[in-house]
């Protein structure tokens, strides 16, 4: 009986740590494994990319981004980190603020992404599926291959 009791006492707090929800996994290029058949039906084995990979990124918010004015006269730099989802056609939605860096750069930052072109799609075993993202738009601290490494 002492035995079965000092067994529950230790189970108890390693089942308690096994019932936490895990961590989310970020997804990064370079950094995927590809999933075996019977693994986790929404992990992709490709992650999603943009045409041209992070030099064309940065080039199109290179070309595209409008510094604000009021972010440029309070000497204001660095990125805007977006939530955004790659769905299966490739194309960005539920865009959201992540972190601020001020409303005005904030607010281009969504302008900006909202013309992004379609994305190559994550894909499970050659599918095509929806995938969140994390996407940082720089505001005056260079390219955003500092950002991407």
């Amino acid at each position: 009986m002492k035995s079965s009791l000092l067994l529950l006492l230790l189970a108890g707090p390693a089942a308690a740590r096994a019932q936490t929800a895990p961590a989310p996994i970020v997804l990064r290029a370079g950094h995927m494994q590809a999933q075996a058949r019977g693994g986790a039906p929404n992990r992709p084995d490709k992650a999603p990319q943009y045409p041209g990979g992070p030099q064309a990124l940065g080039a199109f918010f290179q070309d595209n981004l409008k510094y604000p004015e009021a972010a440029r006269v309070k000497s204001v730099t660095g990125n805007v980190l977006l939530n955004a989802t790659v769905g299966p056609d490739g194309r960005l939605g539920n865009l959201k603020v992540a972190q601020s860096l001020s409303p005005e750069c904030d607010a281009e930052a969504l302008r900006v992404a909202a013309l992004l072109p379609p994305w190559h799609p994550a894909t499970r075993l050659g599918v095509p599926l929806p995938v969140a993202i994390q996407l940082p738009v720089p505001f005056g601290n260079g390219t955003i291959l500092n950002v991407l490494k």
